[in-house]
């Protein structure tokens, strides 16, 4: 059985090649789908689709519907979600896909470090498991096929 992955988080660092990294190492049979992270596609595909936008406001506006929808899809196609907080970057999007995760009742894996603890701690209750580490993350996928 394989399972696919949407990994929730900022686009800003390579983490999402971590993961698959890992769990290629592992053997886990798992299939990984996740935002753009090209950034600059990522802020520029509303006017690559709709056209040149009369401001910065309605260029952002027209990105984020494309993107939503990007994400909603899927995100619905998604078996299980991974929402990755760091300490790097402002977690904006990764507290919005992990909530609508949960809306959608998707099992979600919340992965955030003890620093988080405390402003993470209504998402994490509500997650269905709240680790540290991707690893950790990983092994709790890996716990599903013994």
């Amino acid at each position: 059985m394989e399972l696919t992955v949407y990994l929730a988080g900022q686009i800003h660092d390579d983490w999402r090649g971590d993961v698959r990294t890992k769990a290629k190492e592992k053997n886990l049979p798992l299939t990984f789908v996740g935002p753009q992270e090209n950034h600059g596609r990522s802020d520029d595909i509303g006017e690559a689709i709709l056209g040149e936008q009369p401001g910065k406001l309605y260029k952002d506006d027209a990105a984020s519907s494309i993107n939503n929808f990007r994400t909603e899809v899927l995100m619905q196609k998604s078996d299980v979600v991974i929402a990755l907080f760091g300490e790097n970057y402002k977690q904006w999007n990764t507290a919005m896909d992990a909530s609508a995760a949960m809306q959608m009742n998707k099992p979600t894996i919340v992965v955030r470090p003890e620093s988080l603890i405390h402003p993470l701690k209504e998402l994490s209750n509500k997650a269905n498991v709240t680790v540290e580490t991707i690893d950790q993350a990983l092994d709790v996928l890996a716990y599903i096929y013994e």
